[in-house]
């Protein structure tokens, strides 16, 4: 039986949904890398969000570093969806949501970010299973980024393989030295129900551009 096949079987019970599982970020690991991460881990990427049920995480951001050159292009960035951080505040709240996204048959997930002034910056992307890679973060109008997904000392690691544009089955992947640089996220557990996200985004030519942690803990609803 495949795996897509697996992903459709339901079992009976008051408990159906909790049972269902994803095998898509599975998929995209060698099993040993899969089996080297913590059990937390590996449930948060299983959860298989069907008939509308949303993952809910809530933390505050932690640490936030910007070059000059970084906080600028955050700035620049408004115009394509903001998929940046756009402040300097620290412990400000964040929530991130994900639910399934059934045009693409990925994940939208939802990030916000409170300000102390304003309102909080929200920023929207679909994680499709798709692309060269098998996985891909796409922000809209057109943009996006191929990841590559690795474990490394038991944190799951996503590194940008590539940016591109796509218009009407055209794509067009930009040259490196043409983007922000390397994107890298990691997620590391802290406790069963808690976690540390990290995100950099580091040129080849002017270092390390942006640097985020936030922690976050699982709500459950």
């Amino acid at each position: 039986m495949s795996s897509l096949r697996l992903l459709d079987i339901e079992t009976q019970g008051p408990n159906r949904e909790a049972a269902l599982v994803d095998l898509r970020f599975r998929a995209l690991l060698p099993a040993d890398q899969w089996a080297a991460l913590p059990v937390a881990v590996q449930t948060r990427f299983s959860k298989r969000l069907n008939n509308g049920a949303t993952a809910v995480y809530v933390g505050r951001v932690t640490q936030i570093r910007f070059s000059a050159l970084g906080f600028a292009i955050a700035q620049i960035f408004r115009l394509i969806g903001a998929p940046l951080p756009l402040s300097r505040n620290i412990d400000t709240p964040t929530v991130v949501t994900v639910t399934e996204d059934k045009r693409s048959g990925g994940q939208i997930w939802s990030r916000i970010y409170g300000r102390t002034k304003g309102f909080p910056q929200v920023i929207h992307s679909v994680k499709r299973f798709s692309g060269p890679t098998g996985l891909e973060e796409y922000i809209g109008r057109g943009i996006g980024m191929a990841l590559k997904i690795s474990v490394e000392s038991g944190v799951l690691v996503f590194r940008s393989a590539h940016y591109f544009f796509e218009c009407a089955g055209w794509r067009f992947t930009f040259p490196r030295l043409l983007t922000p640089g390397d994107t890298t996220v990691t997620h590391q557990t802290t406790s069963h129900k808690a976690f540390l996200f990290t995100l950099d985004v580091t040129h080849p030519v002017f270092g390390q551009l942006v640097h985020q942690e936030a922690l976050y803990h699982e709500e459950l609803l």
